[in-house]
């Protein structure tokens, strides 16, 4: 499975994550052209080679009528400590510098540009949409107010609009089929803003990363920023170590301060196993249990989901003979094979370990013969084929026909 793995150790904007993204192209110039032609009114985007700590990386740059958002261009009452990108979403104001216009806009304004205005197709409109739908949730939370009636400021303006759009049109492009975050850096300390100083993360980020593994780390600064976290939370999967992937092309996105760490967003491309999920390993030790209660037992845990259940012979305490029960399980299923263990088994405690899996992809195909359809399971990866005819339908066809399974397995074979 196509997979993309964000490291988020340095937080996250929406100017990085896009730049991870156009650093994983090999014609990075003629990528940003294609930004270039969506049409987003008044916008030009425009990369940079930079290092931070060493590490080599692209630096994107939005200007819209030829300025560029900067800090300098915001109301002196709107002190920002932000230390990624060009965009801020704690103020609600209005003001002109050197002809660049900022103003209120409504969500309803952003569906307008994106859905009226952009070149892009439908699904990368829909991300769009959906990725503002955060952010004006965040917003309406965050000042007690219906999602209509919030307007939005640099959120609102063109190049945050041209941040979030570069994201999706570039994920498009790269046709991810999984993307997977690091649990998220949010930063510590303070903001300062007209309304005075705000925690960090500020309060628009802490809601959207709701539910989001999250921590301050080492610097005090803003680290995730409302667009960043918007983006990591309607696109990823889930939020955790990188997988076992086969890693093959890897990005950088920088931002615009320098710190001790590196301030980049790394983004790693690579394959996955289309059949991974999170696995665990459940051991258990009994043995005051007879064979029948244990395979009783047995069942009751593959009902329960396990994906295996198996039992290996131990010597326990004072050298008796006892039981190990193993479970493998689904993540996600583990709260409830724990409790069928201690339901159905006589021990006191359940131990846990993570489980990394190689597995080989597997279809079913129908194989047309003299006795019949029959599904054939087929596996492969890793340079190998493997073969196998349904148990059931070799079975059935053996009762039927009265001769032993390998006899039909012969049949079929030639």
């Amino acid at each position: 499975m196509r997979t993309l793995y964000f490291d988020c150790s340095m937080g996250a904007a929406g100017d990085m994550l896009s730049a991870s993204l156009i650093d994983l192209f090999d014609d990075k110039e003629k990528i940003v052209e294609e930004l270039n032609s969506l049409g987003i009114t008044h916008v030009k985007y425009e990369i940079f080679s930079d290092t931070k700590c060493g590490i080599v990386g692209t630096h994107m740059r939005v200007t819209v009528d030829g300025v560029e958002e900067s800090e300098e261009m915001h109301d002196h009452h709107h002190e920002h400590h932000h230390e990624h990108e060009h965009e801020h979403e704690h103020e609600h104001h209005h003001h002109d510098h050197e002809g660049h216009h900022h103003h209120h806009t409504s969500l309803h304004d952003i569906e307008h540009i994106v859905c009226d205005h952009m070149k892009v197709c439908n699904n990368v409109t829909q991300d769009i949409m959906g990725i503002y739908k955060f952010i004006a949730e965040a917003e309406s939370a965050a000042h007690g107010k219906p999602i209509e009636e919030i307007h939005f400021h640099e959120v609102g303006t063109m190049d945050a609009v041209a941040d979030i759009t570069a994201f999706c049109y570039l994920l498009d492009k790269l046709q991810v089929k999984n993307v997977i975050s690091s649990p998220v850096c949010v930063g510590s300390g303070t903001v300062k803003c007209s309304h005075g100083i705000l925690p960090v993360p500020a309060p628009a980020t802490a809601f959207i990363l709701k539910g989001v593994p999250t921590y301050a780390g080492e610097i005090k600064s803003e680290m995730c920023t409302p667009t960043g976290a918007a983006i990591l939370k309607y696109f990823s999967s889930k939020f955790d170590v990188q997988p076992m992937m086969i890693v093959d092309r890897i990005g950088y996105g920088t931002g615009k301060k320098d710190f001790e760490s590196a301030n980049v967003v790394r983004a790693m491309l690579g394959e996955t196993n289309s059949q991974e999920s999170s696995i665990v390993e459940l051991n258990a030790n009994v043995d005051d249990m007879t064979g029948e209660e244990i395979g009783f037992a047995m069942e009751r845990l593959f009902d329960a989901g396990a994906r295996e259940v198996f039992t290996v012979p131990v010597n326990m305490k004072k050298s008796r003979p006892g039981t190990l029960l193993s479970v493998i399980c689904d993540k996600e299923k583990e709260e409830e094979i724990v409790r069928a263990i201690f339901k159905y088994t006589s021990t006191i405690g359940v131990r846990e370990k993570p489980v990394n899996r190689f597995t080989l992809d597997r279809r079913t195909e129908t194989l047309n013969t003299p006795y019949g359809d029959v599904r054939v399971k087929i596996s492969e990866g890793y340079g190998v084929v493997r073969e196998k005819i349904e148990y059931d339908d070799l079975s059935k066809i053996a009762m039927t026909k009265g001769v032993s399974m390998s006899d039909i397995k012969k049949e079929i074979r030639r």
